[in-house]
This record gives C-alpha cells, structure tokens and sequence, in this order.
C-alpha cells in the first residue's frame, strides 16, 4: 500500500514526533503529555533529504526510519 520514497534510517527516540516537514526533510517536535503545558517545542531538522512532495500523497516515517508515502483517499 505504501511505497519508500527516500532510504534514511533515521533512529526514532521516545517523546518525539518525527515526521516530513514543507521542504521534504525529517523533522521531530518534543510531544506534549499531560500536564507539561510548556513542553511545546520548536521542530528540529533530523535529515536534510529533500523530498519533492507529490499533491495526493501522505509523506511520512517508516518503522525502519525512511521516507514512505501513501495514496490519500479522498471523496
């Protein structure tokens, strides 16, 4: 369902939310929990790949820490 777009093998650590940022490299975000209301954090690039993104795709990492994408269903 999904086809690799970029091999990266990006290490995923906890706490983070990694994804594909506007210019096509992986970012990651400090993730909010409970009560931490100042646990907001600025993005920090990763990777530099330079994905060019495609319109109708999903871009997101893979459990082996690529770049993976997705048809997006629309009605």
């Amino acid at each position: 369902m999904a086809e690799k777009v970029a091999k990266v093998g990006v290490k995923k650590q906890g706490g983070f939310l990694y994804f594909v940022d506007k210019s096509g490299d992986v970012s990651r975000a400090k993730m909010a929990r409970g009560r931490k209301k100042g646990a907001k954090g600025k993005p920090e690039k990763v990777a530099k790949v330079g994905v060019k993104k495609q319109v109708g795709y999903l871009y997101f990492i893979d459990k082996s820490g690529d770049i993976s994408r997705a048809k997006m269903a629309r009605a």
